[in-house]
């Protein structure tokens, strides 16, 4: 009844929100980067210390995506958002109001929870709650939500919480939007009816095709209670997936590790490096990153519909690392910052949606979902630990050695470039389908 009918102002309604939602976990992913100058400066703690605080959400997210997604099939779509907001919202206002580190990075982590759960269950809602003629226009504008948070939470920073209210108006500003979001979602997103169909609850079904002002069903489609989804190990263990698998979770987890360096640091090195920028304004260059990864993903998923996934990604991902390399050899004003956080983010995040298409072709259907989970999760390793390594490079190089540093963490992406050419390609069924015109 939802795939085949005209989407109402209630599903599209439903679907804004979701991209509201996907907004505010941009912002909150990035506010401790946006805060960065502020809480080393006032704590008077080094960089390898600052790293751990950068990288607590990014934890917290792998758990949160792992934790959290498996309770969304279970218990609902709705419920576990809600959870998510109010865990977001708590751990937002308390990392505004900590004094050190350790309180500071266990604020984060619960965040991070909270962000890697709503994630997980915002995707699922904006897909069963769209027609079937509307469904890829309504995940294309809620994907497009997370970095335009992460844009106008840069600019909210930098132009009037740091200013206004320093690093800790960074936090309380994101817990009190996402407080404030919470009844928007308990009035405005019904459960899903897909969600209600997987338990075999009619009424719960007929109560959402209600809200969407559809008609009402008589009977469910009988369940089919056989577990045909793969587990990790079976996927690990099939010698034509294993090699796939592994190629793309540790080639995506070695490009995190220069992704988030520019995404984490950015901000602190702009502020540090002479002639060094107050916070406000170091802050703007996180919102160019951000407006360069918006417009390379964008475009580049034209480029590929052209040109395939393989090549195209990997002269990203090369492009991509002597960017951030160019990075590190400093700059003497602030828009050349500017400038050199915006083309770094646009190749960078452009090779992140390669890997992104390269993750749904480069599994059959039936591992698709598992194989996905999988490389994700590897990838979270890499987005935490990279502001880590960062961190204690910086700490036994020296703050100086900007240029060294920035060398270092863009080799990620030159490792990643290898193992990518790795990736096999077979016809069939079993493919990764990277060239043009091929499909799983």
């Amino acid at each position: 009844m939802i795939n085949d009918t005209p989407m109402g102002t209630r599903q599209w309604a439903v679907v804004v929100l979701m991209v509201l939602l996907n907004a505010l976990d941009g912002f909150d992913v990035l506010a401790s980067a946006f805060a960065a100058p502020g809480i080393s400066a006032e704590w008077g703690i080094e960089r390898a210390a600052l790293g751990v605080v950068l990288s607590a959400e990014l934890v917290g997210m792998g758990f949160g995506s792992v934790i959290l997604g498996g309770v969304a099939d279970k218990f609902g779509r709705k419920n576990t958002m809600l959870v998510c907001l109010v865990l977001m919202a708590a751990g937002m206002w308390a990392a505004g109001h900590a004094n050190s580190v350790t309180p500071m990075v266990a604020y984060r982590f619960l965040t991070g929870i909270g962000i890697g759960g709503m994630l997980a269950a915002t995707n699922a809602v904006t897909a069963e709650s769209s027609s079937t003629a509307s469904r890829r226009a309504a995940i294309a504008v809620y994907v497009a939500g997370y970095p335009l948070g992460a844009i106008i939470g840069g600019i909210a920073a930098s132009e009037w919480l740091l200013v206004e209210y320093g690093w800790r108006g960074v936090f309380d500003f994101g817990a009190i939007v996402t407080a404030a979001l919470i009844p928007i979602l308990w009035l405005v997103v019904p459960e899903t009816a897909a969600y209600h169909a997987s338990k075999g609850n009619l009424d719960g079904v007929n109560k959402t095709l209600r809200a969407f002002g559809k008609p009402p069903v008589d009977t469910l489609p009988v369940l089919d209670t056989s577990d045909s989804k793969p587990k990790v190990t079976d996927i690990l263990s099939n010698p034509k997936l294993r090699p796939v698998t592994l190629l793309l979770a540790f080639g995506y987890a070695f490009h995190t590790i220069t992704f988030y360096y520019i995404l984490k640091f950015a901000v602190q090195i702009v502020s540090d490096y002479p002639p060094g920028y107050p916070p406000q304004d170091a802050a703007t260059v996180l919102t160019y990153a951000n407006v360069g990864g918006f417009l390379g993903s964008a475009l580049f998923g034209f480029i590929m519909a052209r040109l395939g996934i393989r090549w195209p990604t990997a002269f990203m991902l090369l492009i991509g690392a002597i960017g951030v390399a160019w990075f590190g050899m400093g700059r003497d004003t602030l828009g050349a910052w500017q400038v050199a956080t915006m083309v770094t983010g646009f190749f960078t995040n452009a090779a992140i949606s390669g890997y992104y298409a390269a993750f749904a072709r480069g599994f059959p259907a039936y591992a698709r979902g598992t194989g996905t989970g999988f490389v994700l999760g590897i990838g979270r390793l890499g987005a935490a630990g990279s502001p880590l390594l960062a961190g204690a490079l910086f700490t036994a190089l020296g703050n100086d050695e900007l240029l060294t540093v920035s060398i270092i963490m863009a080799m990620g992406s030159v490792v990643s470039l290898v193992l990518f050419l790795m990736l096999p390609e077979r016809d069939g069924d079993e493919v990764v389908g990277l060239a043009p015109g091929k499909s799983a």
